[in-house]
């Protein structure tokens, strides 16, 4: 496992080895449970049977991808013929619904400018407001918002560069290929300038990098961010509506480790989903939509464009013509 993990460290992201070493090390301790403790031992029965406990354990559409990931590893083992040649063919895959690998979650227009005109009201230029902001405002992935540096920020055009720097602990998913910039307008950049200048902690991160959203300890965390967001969606922060009518003096989910599991909050990737749609919606071409938000045409329109029907038939009006 070690070695397969090590031999896809090059051409994938820190975060997706983490994610294949959870999946390899449940299938290995289940091994173990069930009797198996030398690979040359494992058979397609065996994975099969591992199959059917994992279907019938989680959603389907994370057992189609836990069982991929083993078929690769099992593919893996077969070219230092550590598993039997050809056992990598037999392990099948679990089929999907395409409805199973899309997510609705997202935050709307409307949400957006309700949290970020009450930030600005109550909590103007605070480390909440640039997090919000900024993932709104430009449809970035969460590691593209941690990796920014105070010199990344170019007030003068005004854009935010996101660079790909992994060997200070600042990886983007898609690497070098996930470096752009991004323009942002005057008003936005105005809010980040008071940020820097007001809020942020002056500290450098341990690499000596002067990171642009940070602690006293340096660099703010993945956790930190998303617990930020959690708490601003929720529409009792804001002045929304509960959905389950709960008081939020008395609510579970109004503590800072607890917002998560308020029915309503959602979590960073929300934001970049919704801010697809809102952009589509306001009439942004697809291909500059995509490339401000680093990623392809098809993966758009299938897991982030969220508009209606209705929605998405308006956008098409001004390029209609009597034929």
């Amino acid at each position: 496992m070690n070695r397969y993990l090590k031999d896809k460290k090059a051409e994938v992201s820190d975060k997706t080895i983490y994610n294949y070493g959870t999946t390899l090390r449940q299938f290995c301790d289940w091994l173990t449970d069930y009797g198996t403790n030398d690979l040359r031992e494992l058979d397609s029965d065996t994975i099969q049977r591992y199959r059917e406990f994992r279907t019938g354990k989680v959603a389907r559409i994370t057992a189609r991808n836990d069982l991929r990931t083993i078929k690769q590893f099992v593919e893996f083992c077969e070219t230092i013929q550590a598993v039997p040649t050809g056992l990598g063919e037999l392990v099948r895959i679990p089929k999907t619904d395409p409805s199973d690998e899309i997510c609705d979650d997202l935050l709307t227009r409307e949400e957006a400018v309700a949290i970020l005109d009450h930030l600005s009201k109550f909590s103007y230029a605070s480390d909440r407001h640039i997090i919000i902001l900024i993932l709104w405002k430009t449809g970035m992935r969460l590691s593209g918002l941690r990796a920014l540096d105070v010199e990344d920020f170019d007030e003068g055009r005004p854009a935010l560069e996101i660079r790909h720097r992994p060997e200070s602990g600042t990886p983007l998913k898609k690497k070098e290929r996930g470096e752009r910039d991004v323009l942002i307008t005057p008003e936005t950049a105005e809010v980040i300038a008071d940020y820097i200048a007001e809020t942020r902690i002056d500290v450098t991160d341990d690499h000596g990098r002067r990171p642009l959203l940070t602690t006293r300890h340096g660099r703010r965390a993945r956790t930190s961010i998303q617990r930020m967001v959690y708490t601003a969606t929720r529409p009792c922060f804001y002045g929304g509506s509960c959905p389950v009518e709960k008081d939020p003096e008395t609510c579970e989910h109004n503590e800072w480790n607890a917002a998560y599991g308020c029915p309503a909050s959602v979590s960073p990737h929300a934001l970049r989903r919704g801010y697809v749609t809102a952009a589509r919606n306001a009439g942004q071409p697809k291909d500059v939509t995509g490339e401000r938000a680093n990623m392809s045409g098809r993966i758009l329109d299938k897991h982030y464009d969220k508009g209606s029907a209705a929605e998405k038939a308006e956008r098409r009006k001004d390029y209609l013509r009597d034929i």
